[in-house]
């Protein structure tokens, strides 16, 4: 019998398949004693276990590339963490086993970053992934992950780790689906990186039983169990009319009557340039820098090694916009070199361009490499700053820039309220503003983005965050300057749409997104948009808001 399941999609498409769980946890190792002859041994075997897990995350890194490279890099880091260590060589000496010396000493940073606040509780799923590999390895018993089938597969699990995501095979894994996880997690944003349909925070996922025929609606979030034959049809009917669509679809981002809106890609590296320029991206809309730094948590990488870096990306995109945002280091980003590792809570504490500050050789290092590597060029290079505050941080990074010679547009993220609220006063130093909707919604609603229990406050479609890009918007407008949207919420079609609607100048989103947002915008005019955005703000919640702007657009 045809059950209909709910949660939130989180990238597009739809996948119709048997039903494969992702293999189970690794057990809680006994905790029985050893003699103290053994300790020595054993700390042994626990460092080679930490260091072999830590080489094959990096190895899957360097296999995946782009954003997954930096995302499983950070795991490593989180691996080797000397301090971590440390604790589980503690507990050896007084007796315990490797494997029980690791577990423990994770359960107790697990419980230390939820006394923490939670906001790290995102991170929760990668550190769990940790332990279970090096325990896995310590008992000699298989890795958790996905499981083999030689048939392609709807996997279900309650959570993904970025290591699993970042080398689902997507003609084996039709899409995906988790109990836990929000939209701006880790594995949704690699989801829609590989074009994978995919559903997160669906209650009761893991009761699915294995074998089950089900449909993954990723654009709705909808899960169809034992669909009718009916409904596979439809499906399928709509999945093939999106795909037309799709490859009908091209040129620049436009409504359909002629309202230019700049489609950008979201890069973490050279790695992610050729899904971008395959995609039809104008440019780039957010190129993340940190994958550079994580490469060593000790020091930053050298002047030389950005500029290469730099310059690879922004050759890729002659007369295009590239928009580069510097380092945004700290809370879920930490380097030794730069983060304080007491903050009681990193989220409110010294990150992003509080970080450039306190060390101004690391952003004045950055932005030199910036403008050696747009030397001779013929791109537009746009550098922005990430958790800008108000005037007087706008002012710092834009002095910053120019005593570095960079010849380039200075910009400032809006991602805490007071710069959205303020963007009249903050325009005043920079030229630009772009709105990272992710962190913008966090710090509106009080809500870690990684936190599958508040994925509803995450969801961009909050009237409250609505309200927050049409202050900015009005702002830019009314200080002739530009303002763009470069979180996820632009990877949205019909909230493309609205944002659009609420004076947004430009899109950038993950590359597999861009043909589905442009294909919508093409079929809309600026008015419809405009009166999608007004019903969206009026409403009182996000699904109030997401059926408000449908019927404007579907003109019901």
């Amino acid at each position: 019998m045809e059950t209909t399941l709910r949660g939130v999609g989180v990238s597009h498409g739809v996948a119709i398949g048997e039903v494969r769980h992702m293999g189970t946890a690794v057990l809680e190792p006994p905790a029985k004693q050893i003699p103290a002859d053994e300790a020595e041994r054993e700390q042994g075997r626990a460092r080679q276990a930490v260091e072999a897990v830590a080489a094959d995350l990096i190895a899957r890194g360097n296999l995946a590339g782009g954003e997954a490279q930096a995302v499983l890099e950070a795991q490593a880091m989180m691996a080797q963490d000397p301090e971590l260590m440390a604790d589980v060589e503690r507990r050896i000496a007084v007796g315990s086993t490797a494997e029980r010396g690791v577990y423990d000493a994770f359960a107790a940073y697990r419980a230390l970053l939820a006394g923490a606040g939670e906001y790290l509780a995102g991170r929760v799923a990668d550190l769990d992934d940790v332990r279970n590999r090096i325990v896995a390895r310590l008992l000699g018993v298989p890795m958790p992950g996905v499981p083999d089938s030689d048939e392609p597969y709807v996997l279900i699990a309650r959570d993904l780790a970025p290591a699993d995501t970042a080398l689902l095979d997507p003609t084996l894994v039709l899409g995906f689906v988790t109990e836990e996880g929000g939209p701006t997690s880790h594995s949704a944003i690699l989801a829609r990186a590989l074009g994978v349909p995919a559903i997160v925070a669906l209650p009761g996922a893991g009761e699915l039983v294995e074998g089950t025929v089900i449909a993954v609606d990723g654009s709705t979030g909808e899960v169809f169990v034992e669909p009718s034959s009916e409904k596979r049809a439809a499906l399928e009917q709509a999945a093939a009319e999106r795909k037309a669509a799709l490859a009908a679809s091209s040129g620049p981002g436009a409504t359909s009557d002629g309202h230019k809106v700049p489609l950008l890609a979201n890069v973490g590296g050279p790695g992610d340039v050729a899904a971008a320029v395959d995609a039809g991206a104008e440019g780039v809309g957010l190129f993340r820098t940190e994958f550079l730094f994580l490469d060593d948590s000790k020091k930053a990488p050298s002047e030389e090694k950005q500029v290469d870096a730099y310059r690879k990306v922004l050759e890729a995109f002659p007369e295009g916009r590239v928009v580069v945002r510097v380092l945004d280091a700290g809370a879920d980003k930490p380097l030794d070199f730069l983060t304080p590792a007491d903050e009681p809570n990193p989220a409110l504490g010294v990150r992003g361009l509080r970080t450039l500050l306190d060390h101004p050789d690391v952003l004045r290092t950055q932005l030199t490499a910036l403008a050696k590597a747009a030397e001779g060029l013929p791109v537009y290079l746009e550098v922005m700053a990430p958790m800008v505050a108000d005037r007087i941080d706008a002012k710092a990074f834009a002095d910053a820039c120019r005593e570095a010679g960079l010849q380039a547009k200075f910009g400032a993220m809006v991602e805490i309220p007071s710069a959205a609220l303020r963007a009249r006063s903050i325009l005043q130093e920079v030229e630009f503003l772009s709105l990272g909707t992710n962190d913008l919604a966090q710090y509106t609603f009080a809500a870690d983005r990684q936190v599958g229990a508040v994925s509803r406050l995450q969801d961009p479609w909050q009237p409250a965050l609505l309200d927050l890009v049409a202050v900015s918007a009005e702002a830019a407008k009314a200080e002739g300057k530009s303002c763009g949207v470069c979180g996820e919420a632009a990877s949205d079609p019909l909230l493309a749409c609205v944002l659009t609607g609420l004076g947004v100048t430009s899109l950038s989103m993950g590359a597999a997104s861009i043909p589905y947002v442009r294909s919508t915008l093409s079929k809309h005019t600026l008015a419809q948009c405009e009166r999608a955005a007004a019903a969206a703000r009026a409403a009182d919640t996000a699904d109030d808001a997401r059926a408000a702007a449908q019927a404007v657009l579907s003109g019901e």
